[in-house]
């Protein structure tokens, strides 16, 4: 497995020199500075390329090539978008760079409620909380159709927590809900989140996976004949929230995602922390039931709570089972390079971490601090390697 690091080139106070003391051999980046639906020049590619390349690294997978959420709402004509798509991934493989990651979330990419939630040593990690969740949408958005999202318990504690809270802890709720909006830093308060939200109206599961869909039937002959392999990142969180319906969270949504396109370039970013914090999947098993269509992995580790609450953990202490996790990605390696393949190697990156005093007050990304995810990819590597000691193979 080839181990990477997400880069978010100059809008990240992390320097590739300070990349080069992780260990890592790869970079996950994307030219965050360029809109939405427009073309990504070649010679802005190869630009990010030579910069990575200078630092002792490989571009190996793009995260993002952002969709329009004109695609995502299926509205109007859509042939500029899915053309200037379809060039953005000529110009990527022109310059060797074949692995695309990307999402079909409505509107936001991730969502939290706290990001910085008190853990061990004076840390602080990422957390959704279910009853904070429906404060927001219930009480603050207005939005009265979510009370049958939630089971009672939960809107009991969502009650007395907006009922407690102050104008702060509201404004600071709204934060941490917005952050996760995609790529681009624009920020809704109330009134413009409504606004944003009711360009969905009317389109449920079935119209989104129609828009899916008809995403994939644009894109993946073009990477097919580029020799690109798209990987779609699943649901974060792994539920719908706003009345928006996410349609990456379980096998069966993959198992459809496969069935919508068989082409090999149709494939899975397995993240382990979204798909983890849905209670009824099983990631070894998932591993080894869509091996052959992971491209790229994502790992990390949640704890999950009855209510539907879970928190970023340390990537060894979670509900997920990273040792059988990381066995079943190395299995698949070793299927693919007895079978001759030459993209046998999946890369992975360590994925969020927790946010530790020599970390705190940096200016760092939220959800991606140098020292927790440093402390993740060293655990990662040690799996990998034990698990591919002779004395352990054998």
């Amino acid at each position: 497995m080839k181990d990477s690091w997400r880069w978010y080139g100059a809008y990240d106070k992390i320097s590739l020199a300070d990349i080069g003391q992780t260990g890592a051999r790869g970079i996950v980046t994307a030219l965050h500075e360029i809109a939405y639906g427009e073309v990504w020049p070649r010679q802005a590619i190869a630009a990010r390329k030579a910069e990575i390349a200078a630092a002792g690294f490989d571009w190996v997978v793009v995260e993002s090539l952002p969709i329009h959420e004109r695609i995502k709402r299926g509205e109007g004509d859509l042939s500029l978008l899915f053309a200037n798509y379809r060039q953005s991934m000529a110009n990527l493989a022109a310059e060797g760079v074949t692995a695309i990651c990307y999402n079909f979330m409505p509107l936001l990419d991730w969502t939290r409620t706290d990001l910085a939630h008190p853990t061990v040593g004076g840390a602080t990690c990422l957390r959704f909380s279910a009853p904070k969740m429906a404060a927001f949408e219930i009480h603050m958005l207005g939005r009265r159709a979510a009370e049958a999202d939630y089971p009672e318990a939960v809107l009991v504690e969502a009650r007395h927590w907006f009922e407690q809270s102050s104008e702060a802890d509201r404004a600071l709720l709204l934060r941490s809900i917005m952050s996760g909006l995609p790529g681009a830093f624009d920020r809704y308060d109330i009134a413009g989140l409504r606004t944003a939200l009711a360009g969905y109206e009317g389109i449920g599961l079935a119209e989104l996976r129609q828009n899916f869909r008809r995403f994939l039937d644009e894109v993946i002959p073009a990477a097919d004949e580029l020799g690109i392999r798209l990987c779609v990142h699943p649901d974060d969180p792994p539920r719908d929230i706003l009345g928006l319906p996410r349609i990456v969270s379980t096998a069966a949504d993959i198992d459809w995602l496969f069935a919508a396109s068989a082409s090999r370039a149709n494939g899975l970013t397995l993240c382990s922390g979204s798909l983890g914090a849905h209670r009824d999947n099983d990631l070894p098993a998932m591993a080894r039931r869509f091996a052959d269509r992971i491209h790229f992995a994502h790992l990390r580790n949640v704890a999950k709570s009855a209510d539907g609450s879970f928190q970023e953990a340390s990537h060894l202490d979670g509900d997920t089972d990273m040792v059988a996790l990381v066995a079943a990605l190395l299995a698949e390696e070793k299927r693919r390079r007895a079978a001759g393949r030459s993209d046998w190697e999946i890369p992975f990156r360590p994925d969020h971490g927790h946010e530790f005093p020599a970390d705190q007050g940096r200016g760092y990304v939220v959800g991606y601090p140098l020292v927790g995810r440093l402390r993740g990819l060293a655990e990662v590597r040690g799996i990998i390697r034990a698990l591919s000691h002779p004395a352990v193979a054998a």
